[in-house]
C-alpha cells in the first residue's frame, strides 16, 4: 500500500496559494521595476469592494460552499475586471467543482492577467498534476519557482516532489522533497512525503528518521504516519518498535484503514 497525501492537504496547498495572491505577495506584479509600496489611501472604491468580495469568496471556498464561493468571485470580476487573483480563485473552485475545462480558462486568464503571479503558477500546476499531466506541471512548478523573491519556495517544492512521485520519478522527487524540507523542516506533510519517497526507493534508515520526527509531534500524528512508519520498521527488522506502532495505531485510531492492515499483517499491500 502506497502512502499518498490525504485529500485534503492539496486544498490546503491551494488555499496556502490563493492567500498568498490576495495578499498581494512576491510574484504578483508583472513589472520588472520596483513596485510602490500601496496603502489603503491607494486603493479605489472599486478596488475595495473587489477585494471584499474576494475575500469572501476565499472563505466560502474555504469552508466548501462552492456555489456561493463561485457567485463571489463573479461579483468581484464585475467590479474588477482585470482582478487576476479573482480567476486564479475560480479556477480552484472549478477544479473542485469538477469543471476542468472551465478551470483551465480561468487559469489561463489568470495568467493572462498577471504572467508572473506565482499563486496562480502554483495553483495551476497542481491542478495538472492531479490530471497526469506531468511535464507540463513541472514546467509550471519551473515558472513559479523561477520569480524573483517567490516567497512559497517550500510549499512549490513540496507539491513539485509530490508530483514527481506520482510519475515514478523518485530521484528527482526526493530532491525536491528534500530541498522543500531544508526550508520548512516543521512541516509533516513535507516529512511525511519524504519518508515515503524514501520508503519507495529502499532508503529505510532516512525513511525511519524523517517519519519518526513527524511521529514526534502530537499535532501531526495520524493513522497514516504510523502506518508508514510501522511498515519501514518492518523492512528494517525492528520487531518491538513494529509492536510499539501498532499499539499505537489502535490506542488512537483503532477504527481507520491503517489499523485494519495492520492488524491482518498487510504490511505491503
Amino acid at each position: 500500500m502506497s502512502c499518498v497525501p490525504r485529500p485534503l492537504w492539496p486544498l490546503l496547498l491551494a488555499m496556502a496559494a490563493l492567500l498568498s495572491a490576495c495578499a498581494g505577495g512576491p510574484g504578483g506584479t508583472a513589472v520588472d521595476q520596483p513596485a510602490p509600496v500601496l496603502t489603503a489611501s491607494d486603493q479605489t472604491d472599486q478596488d475595495r469592494r473587489a477585494r471584499v468580495r474576494l475575500e469572501l469568496a476565499a472563505a466560502y471556498f474555504g469552508r466548501g460552499q462552492l456555489e456561493t464561493a463561485l457567485d463571489e468571485t463573479k461579483l468581484a470580476v464585475q467590479v474588477k475586471p482585470d482582478l487576476a487573483e479573482a480567476f486564479n480563485l475560480r479556477a480552484l473552485i472549478y477544479a473542485a467543482m469538477g469543471e476542468d475545462r472551465l478551470a483551465e480558462d480561468s487559469f489561463a486568464r489568470a495568467l493572462q492577467l498577471n504572467p508572473r503571479d506565482g499563486a496562480a503558477l502554483h495553483n495551476q500546476a497542481w491542478f495538472l498534476c492531479q490530471r497526469g499531466q506531468y511535464g507540463t506541471a513541472q514546467a509550471r512548478f519551473d515558472a513559479a519557482l523561477a520569480l524573483p523573491q517567490y516567497r512559497d519556495q517550500a510549499r512549490s517544492l513540496l507539491a513539485r516532489g509530490v508530483c514527481y512521485g506520482r510519475d515514478g520519478k523518485l530521484a528527482e522527487a526526493e530532491a525536491a522533497l528534500m530541498r522543500a524540507y531544508e526550508l520548512d523542516p516543521a512541516n509533516p506533510n513535507t516529512g511525511l512525503n519524504l519518508a515515503d519517497v524514501l520508503y519507495r526507493r529502499q532508503a529505510y534508515e532516512r525513511a525511519s528518521f524523517y517519519i519518526g520526527r513527524v511521529n514526534e509531534t502530537p499535532d501531526a500524528v495520524n493513522a497514516q504516519t504510523l502506518w508508514l512508519a510501522a511498515r519501514i520498521e518492518r523492512k528494517l527488522g525492528r520487531d518491538a518498535a513494529v509492536r510499539v506502532l501498532g499499539d499505537r495505531l489502535r490506542r488512537g485510531f483503532a477504527s481507520s484503514a491503517e489499523a485494519a492492515l495492520f492488524d491482518r499483517g498487510r504490511f505491503d499491500d
